[in-house]
């Protein structure tokens, strides 16, 4: 009996811990985001200001910022068009690999995953020249060529949940005179609708996420995501804490509820595609 309390206690104890570790770094931007100058450097990071010191202004004048509007055009820009070519690509790609025999598929298949598993950074210069070479550099096509062409997870999800689909289907509708084209449209598609929520919410919330793909590649000012936005914050002329903490707190604000309110159907694309039948 002791030993199994022991047991449990170390399990909320280090529940906790974990949750202390996620928890405190959002913390401490909070708070900052609500204190002035002065209570940056009198109060302790780890605590609110007094309720007489709380302030807005922080919010207000990032709010006013006129890169913050272009950096939620330009975001919403590159989500958009890479969410829907990634969904296209992702899913014929998928259901070729998944569903045809031919020459050099196992070749081919290896040759995604082994793409799968090289770091990005690893290939940075050949992608950079890559990008420079045919003029997408400083333009917004060249995160979106980035974002659909580097990440292959949507293809491992999509591919993990045509498995589970019974070949039968594709074999009804092509003896009633349905075309491959057809079969993938009206059937194989609609059916990948779990799949397909769950890739675009993790690749929004990817794609807003991400700092290094803007700021290598578009370094204009009217080319400014979100998160390049907050660099203004950031540095020696400009800089201020407390300004890029509530910058951080409105940015984060979309990535959370995107999260939150599709939770369920990340999980659920996820599962749905893990076990086969």
């Amino acid at each position: 009996m002791n030993k199994r309390f022991a047991q449990q206690g170390l399990k909320q104890v280090i529940c906790i811990s974990m949750v202390l570790i996620v928890m405190a770094p959002i913390l401490l931007t909070l708070f900052a985001a609500f204190k002035t100058k002065a209570d940056m450097v009198n109060t302790s990071p780890l605590l609110m200001p007094p309720v007489a010191r709380i302030t807005f202004a922080n919010f207000k004048k990032v709010l006013r910022d006129k890169y913050l509007l272009i950096g939620f055009k330009n975001t919403g820009f590159i989500l958009v068009v890479s969410i829907f070519f990634n969904v296209l690509f992702g899913t014929i790609t998928a259901f070729i690999l998944e569903r045809f025999e031919f020459r050099m598929k196992k070749v081919i298949l290896s040759l995604f995953f082994l793409g799968m598993l090289i770091p990005s950074f690893v290939t940075e210069i050949a992608r950079f020249k890559i990008i420079n070479g045919i003029g997408l550099y400083n333009t917004l096509g060249a995160p979106i060529v980035i974002y659909i062409a580097s990440d292959l997870m949507q293809l491992y999800i999509y591919r993990q949940f045509i498995s589970t689909l019974p070949v039968s289907l594709d074999e009804s509708a092509l003896l009633d005179g349905c075309s491959y084209f057809g079969l993938f449209t009206r059937i194989i598609f609609p059916l990948l609708a779990p799949a397909t929520a769950t890739v675009v919410i993790i690749k929004a919330i990817t794609i807003i996420n991400d700092m290094y793909i803007p700021y290598l590649y578009m370094p204009k000012n009217k080319l400014r995501t979100l998160t390049t936005f907050l660099m203004n914050y950031a540095n020696a002329q400009q800089g201020s804490w407390q300004k890029l903490a509530a910058g951080i707190i409105i940015i984060m604000l979309p990535t959370i509820a995107i999260y939150v309110f599709f939770q369920k159907y990340i999980l659920a694309g996820i599962a749905s595609g893990a076990v086969k039948e």
